[in-house]
């Protein structure tokens, strides 16, 4: 028997698992040791999934309106360790989206020509237009992270104060900080929405998913053996996403901490915070026609059924 989508949804609705924002939002400083990377809710894959289902149906129409309204700009900065779940998260999450509303984008190594200007430039020019969602896969805090971590890597941006590493110290991402912060502030003041998650992988569960790669012949064109050595380095990315989420998680561009060992759980999450916090804006809504307009909707009706 095929059952109503409708009645479908509702029965889902009934009993879908119960997210509280405050649970992942950072508010105030947190150790990156103690942070959750497994959250499965007690619940089976089949559970998670079909609330999953739910909730980007319920995206994908506010996402509709919001296009339709066109005075905000949604921003999701996707940030975790390789393996984490970044592009699965995606595919899943956005399903429901229509594709003319949502841009992804995957920011690798800087090219040449994005090396010719400030490390911030690829990121602004690829920033969603108002009515629109756009998903940065690794995002502008590689710059605080990856190079933080191999600080020779800055070198290739010929900055003016910088002849060599030993110019590298604390005063310099203090002022890369306060600059990431600033262009949050900037594009927030000007309709853009910002979510940042930290996907929260474990050591362990990393080396699983990366074992599989190695394993599964389909899976081989996603492994190289620079994320073994990045893996080696793991102490060091952990100290620097402490430090970043810190000094950029505001009010008007929160970090969310993502606890991501179970990726349809992981997936829920994201997208409950999503449909929660942008339920929160009141003035989106679907643009009415002028009533000169609308007064002749029944005659435009009539034209079209004489047709």
């Amino acid at each position: 028997m095929q059952v109503n989508k409708k009645v479908y949804f509702e029965l889902i609705l009934k009993e879908m698992i119960g997210i509280k924002i405050e649970d992942y939002k950072v508010s105030r400083d947190i150790e990156i040791s103690e942070v959750k990377t497994y959250e499965g809710f007690d619940a089976s894959k089949d559970h998670l999934e079909k609330s999953l289902e739910i909730t980007r149906v319920e995206l994908g129409r506010l996402q509709d309106t919001l296009y339709a309204h066109g005075k905000y700009a949604v921003l999701i900065c996707l940030q975790g360790m390789d393996a984490a779940g970044k592009d699965s998260l995606i595919r899943e999450v956005f399903k429901d989206f229509n594709v003319r509303g949502v841009e992804v984008h995957s920011f690798k190594a800087p090219t040449n020509l994005e090396h010719k200007h400030d490390y911030l430039w690829r990121h602004y020019i690829a920033l969603p237009a108002r009515g629109k969602f756009g998903v940065f896969n690794r995002t502008h805090y590689e710059n605080v992270l990856v190079t933080r971590v191999h600080p020779n890597y800055l070198m290739s941006e010929l900055l003016p104060d910088l002849d060599s590493t030993e110019d590298v110290n604390e005063a310099f991402w203090e002022k890369r900080f306060e600059q990431i912060n600033a262009f949050e502030k900037t594009i927030a003041e000007n309709g853009t929405i910002i979510f940042k998650f930290f996907l929260s992988l474990s050591k362990d569960e990393q080396k699983k998913r990366q074992l599989r790669r190695l394993n599964k012949p389909n899976k081989n064109w996603k492994f190289s053996p620079g994320d073994l050595d990045e893996r080696d380095l793991w102490d060091d990315y952990m100290r620097c996403y402490e430090d970043a989420i810190n000094k950029t998680s505001k009010p008007h561009a929160p970090w969310y901490i993502i606890p991501s060992d179970v990726k349809p759980a992981a997936r829920l999450i994201v997208a409950s915070i999503l449909l929660q916090e942008l339920k929160k804006y009141k003035d989106i809504k679907e643009p009415e026609l002028e009533p000169k307009i609308k007064a002749q909707i029944e005659d435009f009706k009539k034209r079209l059924e004489n047709d």
